[in-house]
């Protein structure tokens, strides 16, 4: 399967995992966080971006296979996690 993103194709083929997360920067560490976690503590932290991580790393594997894309908004975010579930319907 193939999701045509605002990047360009991405495989669907051999994902491990999909997953959204916010980039955050807190006192000049830039870290990935969860959603649930940024709902909780968002205002002790800037939001740099919100981003959807198609991951094909192996489990075990140290080196990371990873497509990120970005976005501004939790809304384009939330809507391309719409588009990309109706792939695996």
């Amino acid at each position: 399967m193939i999701y045509n993103s605002k990047d360009g194709e991405i495989s669907l083929d051999n994902l491990t995992r999909l997953y959204a997360a916010v980039v955050i920067d807190m006192q000049g560490e830039i870290a990935e966080m969860s959603l649930e976690w940024f709902d909780l503590y968002g205002d002790k932290v800037k939001l740099l971006e919100y981003v959807l991580v198609f991951d094909y790393t192996p489990p075990g594997e140290d080196v990371k296979n990873r497509k990120v894309l970005k976005y501004e908004t939790k809304d384009a975010l939330i809507a391309t996690m719409s588009e990309v579930s109706i792939l695996f319907q």
